[in-house]
């Protein structure tokens, strides 16, 4: 009968041992929670600090680069409008796409070790037997635990993906969810630099990037348990290296 399950070697273990096979299942999991491009943390908050930031530096240069060109301020204000409204909507398609692969690699996990649970339930005890022993747990106790834990299959595979390969079932959010931060940090970029532009045509725009950026990289920072100083630090000097590469070199071949 052909098997409708994963593809698996006759060895579940396939000549490593159990403390093996949990460190290198850990090393899989880590590299299913990494995106083709780096690893971006998820959730709308995420979403809506990384759009937040991005969509600054790309108006920034594009009002700079508009600047020689565009000297009425209501044709500059309804180009810059325009190019935020496309940058809205490509943040907001790329985290929902994002959130649906990620939704999409979990399940997948979740499907494997599914099919392990129910074709080698012996070979899943004992890397509980790894993870809960290096968690303390000896003797009878650490064998009540394992009963319990295998008696209930439903809680077996939330406890081997979670402890086994590292990964949350908790914190994965809707994409549709992460698309809103999206909406939201990028729709308050535009009109930050779009009110930075009317307010102080000269430098408007500037101010209004630089805050934004700042206030990106804190709510990234914080949002991560990170530390808010050096994020805050990292985040402008890449702002001012980036404008400045842009403006600097516009300025020698133009």
């Amino acid at each position: 009968m052909e098997n409708s399950g994963p593809e698996k070697s006759p060895s579940h273990f396939a000549g490593k041992d159990a403390i093996n096979h949990v460190a290198e299942a850990k090393a899989r999991g880590m590299l299913s929670s990494l995106e083709p491009h780096g690893v971006e943390p998820s959730g709308k908050i995420s979403s809506a600090a990384d759009s937040l930031r991005e969509c600054s530096l790309i108006l920034l240069i594009v009002w700079q680069l508009l600047t020689p060109f565009v000297i009425d301020i209501k044709l500059h204000l309804y180009y810059l409008a325009l190019f935020g409204f496309s940058l809205l909507v490509w943040k907001a398609g790329r985290s929902a796409w994002l959130g649906w692969s990620r939704l999409e690699r979990l399940h997948r996990v979740l499907a494997e070790e599914k099919w392990e649970i129910e074709h080698h339930r012996q070979q899943e005890r004992d890397e509980l037997r790894v993870l809960y022993a290096a968690k303390g747990f000896e003797g009878k106790l650490l064998e009540d635990v394992l009963d319990v834990l295998m008696a209930d299959g439903d809680r077996l595979l939330k406890v081997m993906v979670e402890e086994e390969l590292g990964l949350s079932l908790e914190t994965s959010e809707h994409p549709l969810m992460q698309s809103l931060g999206a909406i939201a940090g990028s729709l308050f970029a535009t009109l930050a630099v779009l009110f930075g532009l009317f307010v102080y045509p000269e430098k408007g725009p500037i101010i209004a990037a630089v805050l934004c950026i700042g206030v990106g990289s804190l709510l990234t920072a914080w949002h991560a348990k990170n530390r808010l100083i050096p994020a805050l630090v990292w985040n402008l000097g890449l702002l001012t290296l980036s404008y400045g590469s842009f403006y600097f070199l516009s300025e020698y071949f133009l």
